[in-house]
């Protein structure tokens, strides 16, 4: 019984975990206002010589779950979880992207291509190529920053645990996403629109910038819910289990 419940809680962190890195991937080609979605007045932050506001990809959505998955993950299942379903993750979101292109260089249906709207005529071909056909610089800055964030996240999470033992879960999961998400909110963007754009590196560090604290804010306003994952998965495996499955976790 305890090999099960270890088992169906492996598969339920992992899939939650890959389905939710692979939808932000996709969904993140969406740029949003964070002021106007909460019906703000977008602010005028002068960063590095750039005014910026808080417009993000839609997939910063989704990306806080991904971080709370990581740290139940290394809670429960040690560093080895974390890097097993980072690789599956990456590889999955290739192998997703290399679908989307076979799908967007297939030919259209005559009926297909062309759909009148109440805006006028819409090319559904441009359209479908427009919105999956993310930029190869982008799609490398992605991959190599999730899987940077993920390895530096579990390292961290992992070193301040062998620090505190199982105390201070807060700690060692907003520590471990601190120094994670500041890396990779820089890494994506340098990748893909430093190396692959050109754009200048002020406006680059600027953006990071303002994407990580827009992270860091979520990742200190959500640790309510990671305690209350953390009790549900304790009340399902039992205090014995739990406890004997952490200490595992930690010696790794």
């Amino acid at each position: 019984m305890k090999e099960s419940k270890r088992t169906i809680l492996f598969l339920l962190l992992g899939s939650f975990f890959i389905a939710n890195a692979l939808v932000a991937e996709f969904i993140g080609v969406k740029i949003f206002s964070v002021e106007r979605t909460l019906g703000l007045t977008p602010i005028s932050w002068s960063v590095l010589g750039n005014t910026l506001s808080f417009n993000m990809t839609v997939g910063v959505l989704l990306w806080p779950i991904v971080f709370i998955m990581t740290d139940i993950i290394n809670e429960y299942f040690g560093r080895s979880g974390v890097k097993l379903f980072s690789y599956i993750a990456a590889v999955m979101i290739s192998y997703s992207f290399l679908a989307v292109f076979a799908g967007i260089k297939v030919t259209p249906a005559d009926f297909w291509t062309i759909r009148e709207t109440t805006n006028g005529t819409l090319n559904m071909q441009e359209a479908y190529s427009q919105i999956f056909g993310q930029g190869l610089w982008i799609i490398i800055g992605s991959l190599v920053a999730f899987l940077v964030g993920q390895i530096i996240d579990v390292s961290v999470f992992h070193y301040i645990k062998t620090k505190t033992g199982n105390k201070y879960l807060w700690l060692r999961a907003t520590g471990s996403t601190v120094v994670s998400q500041l890396i990779d909110s820089f890494v994506v963007l340098f990748i893909a629109f430093y190396i692959g754009a050109g754009w200048d590196m002020k406006l680059v560090l600027g953006i990071s910038l303002v994407n990580f604290i827009y992270k860091l804010t979520l990742a200190l306003l959500l640790t309510p819910v990671l305690y209350g994952v953390h009790a549900v998965i304790d009340s399902f495996l039992g205090k014995e289990l739990a406890a004997s499955m952490m200490r595992e976790a930690q010696e790794q």
